[in-house]
């Protein structure tokens, strides 16, 4: 079968950058290497990305779209806001240490690469966590598990911002490896801070 009549040349194209950008990161993969990698002539390669950043790109949003696929699979069969923050430091761990996600750590270690290949949409980490926790702090207002006189895209931002933290900054007090000791400290610290009247 020819370069021209395979219909899987895209996705091989996407599979080899995804693996090489795991290996080498933004920097040291090559249009060249892609191209190796998947088994087409740079000529063909070109003919589907006309830059390393728009084939990178392409492989950032395919990545990025696989992530919040599965995590939304994981969280909808969740029904308690503290369960679903607990699942979702895990998660967060798991775009660390899993390298078929790789985005956190292009995001970390190479972030003006990252920035180049992705544009200013994908980069905006807190946003765009906090775009992905709205729906999810939404359904816990409306059980009652946030206080009515929250807004609630504050609330987004901030459980953002406290899972970021919880995912990257290992402490003393807390295995963030540990669910049980995830979900204690959820329990004690952010759950009462929703639940209370931020006007009292």
């Amino acid at each position: 079968m020819t370069e021209t009549t395979n219909p899987s040349v895209h996705d091989r194209l996407l599979d080899a950058t995804e693996k090489l950008l795991a290996e080498k990161g933004i920097r040291a993969t090559t249009m060249q290497q892609v191209a190796e990698s998947a088994g087409v002539s740079r000529a063909w390669l070109y003919r589907h990305y006309p830059d390393k950043p728009s084939m990178i790109g392409a492989t950032i949003v395919r990545l990025t779209e696989s992530f919040w696929r599965d995590a939304r699979a994981t969280l909808d069969d969740i029904g308690d806001l503290a369960g679903q923050l607990t699942a979702g430091v895990r998660i967060g761990r798991g775009a660390y240490d899993d390298p078929g996600t790789l985005l956190m750590r292009l995001r970390t270690e190479e972030p003006t690469e990252f920035a180049e290949c992705a544009g200013v949409g994908v980069v905006k980490l807190v946003p765009d966590l906090a775009g992905f926790w709205f729906p999810y702090i939404e359904a816990a207002a409306r059980r009652g598990e946030i206080h009515a006189g929250h807004d609630l895209h504050e609330v987004a931002e901030w459980v953002a911002r406290v899972l970021i933290s919880l995912g990257t900054s290992p402490g003393e007090t807390i295995d963030i490896d540990d669910a049980e000791q995830v979900r204690r400290h959820l329990d004690r610290f952010v759950i009462p801070g929703l639940r209370t009247d931020p006007l009292a």
